[in-house]
């Protein structure tokens, strides 16, 4: 697949988006692919963690925004442990599912009981945590 790069893209308002919702600077991860070798879900995403790191790094929004992984991800920080650059790889997924959450819902919140009752039994757990953790008053 070609992708184009570009600076107004690298240096956009998704990626800096992503690092101010995550707090992470994106350009430390240097794709060594320890953060992938040892998740423990790696093998039931569909972009492995540091593929989506890149995409992020060159702006690819729509890869991002269409993968599953960051729905997937067990925050369980195995991938910050493993980072020998300490990225949090955990929060920067966080990120995503925010930034998709607001994208979807038009703003910061959202029901799950608007969700079709079978949306809601294939939805990850993390999902459904991460709605409750930001969404609930």
């Amino acid at each position: 697949m070609r992708v184009e790069i570009s600076r107004d893209v690298v240096q956009g308002d998704f990626v800096r988006e992503i690092e101010e919702l995550s707090g992470q600077d994106i350009l430390q991860c240097y794709q060594c692919g320890e953060c992938s070798s040892g998740c423990p879900v790696a093998a039931d995403m569909d972009v492995l963690p540091n593929q989506v790191i890149r995409f992020i790094q060159l702006g690819q929004e729509d890869e991002v925004m269409a993968a599953e992984s960051p729905w997937v991800c067990a925050s369980c920080y195995t991938c910050y442990v493993r980072c020998p650059k300490g990225v949090g790889i955990s929060q920067i997924m966080e990120a995503v599912r925010l930034r998709h959450l607001r994208e979807a819902t038009h703003g910061d919140h959202f029901n799950i009981r608007d969700l079709p009752e079978e949306a809601r039994a294939r939805l990850p757990p993390i999902a459904i945590i991460s709605c409750a953790r930001k969404f609930s008053q």
